[in-house]
């Protein structure tokens, strides 16, 4: 895998494999020891010139766990505020010699401009950009439903037959057209339910029902409900009548909650408001994985930048510890 820009090109071998490699990883991070060698050597940069926490610090846990060397740059407080170019800081990052880079940008497209330039010889990789796609968290996304759905150890599962509804505002998600694009390669059934106003003009080519309520979707009984977050700091005009409104009818209360079935699980890729998409007490339940997908996140990401930097994965040995592992089991002592 060279760069890892988007779900919707991403073939289906291609996931299930990063999705595997994911439970590898995630088996080594229960250890004592949770640091592998694989990426000594290695120098993973953070480019990001949006604000992020969860993803920033789920990439540089994922890149230290295996031993890559790690610079954050973030646009305030660099060259990029003086009005230096995406080129321009492409170049630096090639002449400290990066072997991976981590973006997240504002402007839809900016990773494929890095990755397809020849400005820059390292792997990229998409930590969001605009409102196009968020790969990585429809990857983490796919982890948790798997692992929720099919149990402790899912390796070379799909997602056949499991349904699943996004539920908010598409139009400025980006978590949202990764998610439509990977769980539909991945054999789910994805249903959009949004208000009218906050659904993109032209989704007939997407892998996905769209619905404009709520109750019905939830009626259906999915597996899965992802609550997306309300981006108002995109929004330059009213898309609904008020946030008591949206609540209303979109958001997920303690009622909604309390009629899904048992095995229903609830997402949300964070940061969430509390009290407008989502409740208090769906987001605290014992059926929230909230948490879950912020942990999960590394193990995916140390999964993505393996397969970036390490090469294809390698056969398990006799025991069925994957290489990764035993490699780990020689260097114990290493941190």
């Amino acid at each position: 895998m060279r760069h890892l820009l988007d779900t919707r090109t991403l073939a289906r071998e291609d996931a299930m494999r990063i999705l595997d490699i994911a439970e590898d990883m995630a088996d080594t991070q229960s250890r004592e020891v949770k640091k592998l060698p694989t990426l000594r050597g290695k120098t993973v940069v953070n480019l990001f010139f949006e604000d992020s926490t969860r993803t920033r610090i789920s990439f540089e846990a994922a890149a230290k766990r295996l031993s890559a060397d790690v610079i954050n740059f973030a646009a305030k407080g660099s060259s990029v505020s003086k009005g230096e170019s995406l080129k321009d800081t492409a170049q630096t990052l090639e002449a400290i010699g990066a072997d991976a880079v981590v973006v997240r940008h504002p402007a839809s497209g900016a990773p494929r401009t890095l990755a397809t330039s020849g400005w820059i010889s390292a792997g990229v990789v998409n930590a969001g950009d605009g409102t196009h796609e968020h790969p990585t968290q429809g990857l983490l996304d796919a982890y948790t439903i798997r692992k929720r759905r099919f149990g402790a150890d899912s390796r070379g599962r799909d997602l056949g037959g499991v349904r699943v509804v996004i539920v908010g505002d598409v139009l400025h998600s980006r978590v949202a057209r990764s998610n439509v694009w990977l769980l539909s390669t991945l054999g789910a059934e994805v249903t959009l339910v949004t208000p009218p106003t906050l659904i993109p003009q032209d989704v007939t080519g997407w892998p996905a029902r769209v619905l404009y309520d709520l109750d019905a979707a939830l009626a259906e009984e999915p597996h899965a409900v992802m609550m997306l977050r309300i981006q108002l700091e995109r929004m330059h005009a009213a898309f609904f009548p008020s946030e008591r409104e949206y609540t209303r009818r979109w958001g997920l209360d303690a009622a909604r909650l309390r009629r899904l079935p048992d095995d229903t699980i609830v997402m949300h890729p964070g940061p969430m408001n509390r009290g407008l998409e989502i409740s208090s007490d769906a987001a605290d339940s014992a059926r929230s994985t909230v948490l879950e997908q912020v942990t999960n996140g590394v193990s995916v990401r140390m999964a993505a930048l393996y397969l970036l930097l390490a090469g294809e994965r390698p056969e398990p040995d006799k025991a069925g510890a994957s290489a990764a592992t035993e490699e780990f089991e020689m260097n114990r002592g290493d941190r």
